[in-house]
């Protein structure tokens, strides 16, 4: 423990000019005598940290003391610390690791960029979930994390409907959609296909630590990711609409609804009494009344006779509120 704080102060002293004890203090999170006690271990050790006294003072290192990456551009140096989702690394027990790993870049940076870490932090910043949504850690992320780290099988349970069902599984992969976290894997042995589980629907999950499984190299998370996001989307648009929208209605149309989906009907669709007639797949009706309502009269819900109906009745009861 100690070894790795006096390692962390040399980073720190690298980064920057000087610090004074309560800095140094304050990011090690130790009292100002523990630094003092470091910085004389640090100098007995041949490390040349040098205290400067009075109001103004603190410690720096001297002699030259550093270490330099002298093949990272600007643009590299600030694409390096623009890869850090503070969030995530968080939930994953990684923080730590990641501020050690970005202390010993920016140590290690010439002094012309030593400020890339600033720049990027004053000019971005990710926020992963949705509005109106407060980000939560699932319960058991940290051992699923461990085993994808180390490519171990696990023993879980999972909520699926009313109860559960217990699995044995090889976690490829983590995903992060929207606030949400998602593991990636397959049943233990690879004799099935992959599938998606959301994280926080694990009640128990046990990390063989006497296995390791063989991972395939052909599988690609991204690429995986990509295609079972778009099948789940598509296969939740299990009903259709006839509509007929005005020009701004066929503008907005995807604004509303599913993209894909809205765009496929408004490339097939046939124009009829001055506005354009498409059938839009929806997931249900209640959730078409929900997005198509946003509309207006720029769209109207031809098909199906209830969903007409019930717009309708809406626009009655408006129409009596505000006349």
């Amino acid at each position: 423990m100690r070894a790795a704080r006096l390692i962390k102060l040399v980073l720190l002293l690298q980064s920057r000019p000087s610090m004074t004890a309560a800095e140094l203090a304050a990011e090690l999170e130790v009292s100002e005598r523990t630094v003092t006690r470091d910085a004389l271990a640090l100098s007995e050790a041949g490390v040349p940290v040098y205290a400067d006294r009075g109001r103004a003072g603190g410690y720096r290192l001297v002699g030259g003391y550093r270490t330099r990456l002298t093949g990272l551009a600007r643009g590299e140096a600030e694409a390096l610390f623009l890869s850090g989702l503070p969030g995530a690394l968080r939930d994953l027990g990684l923080e730590d690791a990641a501020s050690a790993a970005r202390l010993k870049v920016s140590a290690a940076l010439l002094p012309s960029l030593r400020d890339a870490p600033e720049a990027v932090g004053r000019r971005f910043h990710l926020d992963a979930p949705g509005w109106y949504q407060e980000p939560q850690t699932p319960a058991l992320l940290a051992p699923l994390a461990e085993a994808v780290w180390d490519d171990r099988p696990v023993r879980a349970r999972y909520r699926r409907g009313d109860g559960e069902v217990a699995r044995e599984l090889e976690p490829y992969g983590l995903v992060l959609k929207a606030g949400v976290w998602y593991v990636c894997a397959r049943p233990a042995g690879g004799a099935a296909s992959y599938r998606t589980y959301r994280v926080d629907r694990f009640t128990e999950v046990t990390v063989v630590a006497e296995e390791c499984f063989e991972r395939d190299p052909d599988f690609d998370l991204g690429a995986f990711w990509a295609e079972r996001s778009a099948e789940f989307a598509r296969s939740l648009l299990r009903a259709e609409v006839v509509l007929r929208l005005t020009e701004a209605g066929a503008r907005r149309l995807p604004q509303v609804t599913d993209r894909a989906a809205a765009l496929e009907a408004l490339a097939a669709g046939v124009t009829e009494e001055g506005r354009l007639r498409v059938t839009l797949p929806v997931e249900n009706e209640e959730v078409a009344f929900g997005q198509l309502f946003a509309l207006g009269p720029e769209a109207e819900v031809v098909a199906p006779d209830g969903l007409r109906e019930r717009f309708a009745q809406a626009v009655r009861a408006m129409a009596g509120i505000y006349r």
